[in-house]
């Protein structure tokens, strides 16, 4: 993972290659809940409104997590890495890499010799914030908790298992060409952050009663310290007051001011990925259009519910 830098995301360390955009943030690895610290929560397909929201399609590359995108090429972040040659496991199956396409981004498409029974529909309508999204990772547990003058801020990264699990959050607007998300505490039971591991997974939007590939983790906000000269640490932080990121002192208020993941998205990107895998591009509509505009230009210039 990367930091605030945007580099790869370490989730909040997305694999501590979802690398912290540094101070930054980083790359990710798995998720952390604000509810709870169970490691088994959420480690089962999503069920009831959420039931066929994208766990479906998630198989395992390189240690961390990818998603077919047609009959022959599945997607996932460009910094975690693996080279042609290497399997990507998929529902039981092993999938030998052929080839490996790039844009530029943080997205990577690999071409593999078999075929997959099943591919994820991609999300291309653009004006992503204010969606509601389920996302996937693997990674770190929650670790020990953030206390800054006797008051919760989050929780450190705690052990890594591996472990995929789902969870829910909300786009809140974007950073450049990505999309960013917020930890919020008391958005619901499902309300999650990102950790090193995490990085490659992936991340539906409901679009028409269909769930839709709408991007890939990447990086997360970190590191973090309690004192600036102190030793600095990554966390899923709910509340910054009080915190220092590198030199920066976010000051302490009654609200609570919370930490950033980022996805890179798809709908930015579709057009390329279409000529990849070669599967159409579904007609635009005019919302799709100018939301397509403003991620291509993004790019030049440089909650939630408890249902489980």
């Amino acid at each position: 993972m990367k930091q605030q830098s945007l580099p790869c995301l370490r989730l909040v360390t997305v694999p501590v290659v979802l690398a912290l955009l540094t101070a930054s943030v980083s790359p990710v690895r798995a998720l952390i809940f604000s509810s709870t610290g169970d490691p088994s929560y959420n480690t089962t397909a999503p069920a009831g409104n959420l039931a066929g929201s994208g766990w479906q399609y998630q198989g395992l590359w390189n240690g961390f997590l990818g998603t077919p995108v047609s009959s022959r090429h599945f997607i996932t972040a460009r910094h975690i890495g693996g080279s042609v040659g290497q399997t990507f496991s998929f529902n039981g199956a092993s999938y030998t890499t052929t080839a490996v396409h790039s844009n530029g981004t943080d997205l990577n498409i690999w071409e593999v010799a078999e075929t997959f029974s099943t591919f994820a529909p991609l999300y291309t309508g653009g004006n992503e914030t204010g969606r509601d999204v389920v996302l996937f990772g693997r990674g770190t547990q929650r670790g020990a908790e953030v206390w800054v003058d006797g008051e919760l801020k989050g929780w450190q990264w705690g052990a890594a298992d591996g472990a995929l699990r789902w969870g829910e959050n909300t786009v809140a607007g974007t950073y450049g060409s990505l999309i960013r998300f917020t930890f919020d505490q008391s958005a619901g039971g499902n309300e999650v952050h990102l950790s090193t591991g995490d990085s490659g997974g992936a991340i539906f939007i409901e679009d028409g009663g269909i769930w839709k590939l709408a991007g890939i983790n990447y990086a997360v906000d970190g590191p973090w310290k309690l004192t600036v000269d102190g030793p600095s640490f990554n966390a899923a932080i709910f509340d910054r007051g009080g915190l220092y990121r590198g030199g920066t002192y976010y000051p302490d208020s009654p609200t609570d001011n919370p930490s950033s993941f980022y996805a890179t998205p798809i709908s930015a990107n579709h057009a390329w990925i279409s000529s990849v895998t070669l599967v159409p591009v579904p007609e635009p509509s005019v919302v799709g259009l100018l939301g397509m505009g403003a991620g291509v230009l993004a790019w030049r210039l440089i909650r939630r519910r408890g249902n489980g």
